[in-house]
């Protein structure tokens, strides 16, 4: 995520991707709870609909709104009731979460939902394009700290308790690579990676820091790298940036 998150958000396609979100969640009610709230925009928004918004992350979020409450918590382990929520929003977050707590952050999400849930998530992302070499521990990190690519056989597979009512996507790409390219710039240090990412290293932690200088043959490597991804750029077809699933939660049966 961009430091500069005014920007980011008045940016086009991020606009694109917020109405969208918003357009899956209920139009009203009286609790939702937005995962990974950062800096409210998305919170404030949907302030007006619901009686009250739980905006969560990690880090308490600075935000100052009557029908706001900021939390610190984390998706793997939610301090909320069974069936809290009439509403959940979890955008921009399970593609950072390790894969050995994925299935546990969705099962509490699942968890403390009444009844509608809005994921959002990159769809089918090529981790191999827009890799950084960490300039602490030398390791090879995914774009934006991304570490998991979706798609819809595997969010049914996170929610298998829920009920998958619609799927919409936003944006499109032909973001795609091969073994050779992403080899070819793995050696080059990865100079056209996300060093901009405020993310950081997966591996231990550190700042991923900025590009090393390359020599002569990483240069070369880099340029046969983009020709071969220019090649094959023309044989992929553009698939969506994002994938949007509205989940319901069924509605428990009593016995007499």
């Amino acid at each position: 995520m961009p430091t500069d998150l005014s920007a980011y958000r008045a940016s086009p396609t991020e606009q694109q991707r917020i109405t969208d979100l918003l357009a899956l969640l209920p139009g009203n009610g009286i609790e939702i709870l937005d995962i990974g709230a950062r800096d409210g925009y998305l919170a404030k928004k949907l302030a007006g609909r619901f009686e009250t918004v739980i905006a969560l992350d990690l880090e308490k979020p600075s935000i100052f709104h009557p029908g706001i409450e900021a939390v610190q918590g984390n998706v793997t382990c939610l301090q909320f009731a069974d069936n809290q929520f009439d509403a959940i929003l979890c955008a921009e977050v399970l593609e950072h979460i390790p894969e050995h707590l994925l299935t546990q952050a969705c099962h509490e999400i699942a968890r403390v939902a009444r009844n509608k849930i809005v994921i959002g998530v990159p769809y089918r992302q090529d981790l191999r394009c827009g890799r950084t070499l960490c300039a602490n521990c030398g390791k090879a990190n995914p774009p934006w700290g991304h570490v998991n690519s979706f798609d819809e056989q595997r969010l049914r597979s996170l929610f298998p308790s829920l009920v998958w009512e619609k799927a919409t996507f936003v944006g499109t790409n032909i973001d795609r690579t091969n073994f050779i390219s992403a080899a070819l710039l793995d050696y080059a240090g990865n100079p056209f990676g996300t060093w901009q990412q405020d993310e950081p290293c997966v591996h231990c932690g550190a700042p991923i820091g900025m590009p090393r200088t390359r020599s002569l043959p990483q240069r070369i490597a880099t340029r046969f790298a983009f020709m071969l991804n220019r090649l094959q750029s023309r044989l992929v077809s553009p698939r969506g940036n994002w994938i949007h699933v509205r989940f319901s939660k069924p509605v428990a049966k009593t016995t007499c």
